[in-house]
């Protein structure tokens, strides 16, 4: 008898945990954007007002399901939009990993393919789950719920003629994964620009200062709140002309311990000298941004 009361009392303590928990989670009407510390690599989760969710990358390992795990509800195993930048390892073994844990209800991904093994283990688990793809270029935008993100690059035109496999050249088929190149496959990175209100924010991948002057040219460049810096802030990340145009308030660096040189002091010293505050992850872990949209 005593044995079932303890029962009872502990299931009555989980239930009081889980009931709190659930109400804890629920949406608060603001944007969420949380830079995983996943070392040297991305994975972006952002968590909108009407609590959609979107994952832009997934890092060098499964450190992004830890990060998920701490900022997603428990009760929440579906991601709305999966962005893969660019086919690397850096950007995308968690990626397989989300895959494999959560519902995806589609994925953006451009049509550059790699040889690594991570990539064909991606492209069979699309298949095998019969996840929807989308392949997006500036000029494309999609909503989550009053979250707008739009796609600023690359230009469809600017794939079409670096990618093989085209009859004739520079003419898109219907295919979507796995295109061969003979470019670095860091300048197929979309830049998204997502906004709520009066906020942006401009997601870059690891496409650096060799794509920001066609990126300038083809887009009414305003200034930004939030710029996650390109490549890890590499020394080849921002061209300054780019940087004037947006002149972010906050420049957040997803990096974390690299023989590169990573982030690179010409890179700090241009955001600086812009008068951006300057967050890592390699320093602080996880960083959280929160907007009302004001």
């Amino acid at each position: 008898m005593r044995l079932s009361a303890r029962y009872f009392a502990s299931g009555i303590v989980v239930g009081l945990f889980l009931l709190l928990s659930y109400f804890y989670s629920l949406p608060d009407g603001r944007l969420h954007i949380i830079f995983c510390d996943v070392g040297q690599g991305d994975a972006i989760y952002i968590n909108t007002p009407a609590n959609k969710d979107m994952l832009i990358d997934g890092g060098p390992d499964d450190s992004v399901l830890v990060c998920l795990g701490k900022h997603m509800p428990f009760y929440d195993r579906t991601i709305d939009v999966a962005v893969l930048s660019h086919p690397q390892k850096d950007h995308l073994y968690g990626f397989i990993s989300v895959l494999q844990r959560y519902r995806v209800k589609y994925i953006v991904i451009g049509i550059e393919g790699n040889d690594i093994e991570e990539y064909k283990i991606l492209k069979r688990i699309i298949q095998e789950k019969k996840i929807v793809v989308k392949n997006l270029y500036a000029g494309d935008e999609f909503f989550l719920g009053q979250v707008n993100a739009k796609i600023l690059w690359p230009q469809k035109q600017w794939v079409a003629m670096r990618v093989e496999q085209f009859d004739p050249p520079g003419v898109l088929d219907n295919r979507v994964l796995g295109f061969n190149t003979n470019q670095d496959v860091n300048l197929f990175s979309p830049y998204i620009l997502v906004s709520l209100g009066n906020f942006k924010a401009l997601f870059t991948g690891d496409g650096g200062r060799d794509i920001q002057s066609e990126v300038e040219k083809s887009n009414n460049l305003l200034s930004v709140n939030l710029l996650k810096v390109p490549h890890h802030g590499s020394k080849t990340a921002l061209l300054p002309e780019f940087l004037k145009k947006v002149r972010p308030q906050i420049a957040i660096i997803s990096v974390g311990k690299n023989s590169y040189g990573h982030p690179a002091a010409e890179t700090l010293k241009l955001l600086q000298d812009m008068g951006a505050t300057i967050r890592r992850t390699d320093r602080e872990g996880d960083i959280e941004i929160i907007s009302d949209g004001n």
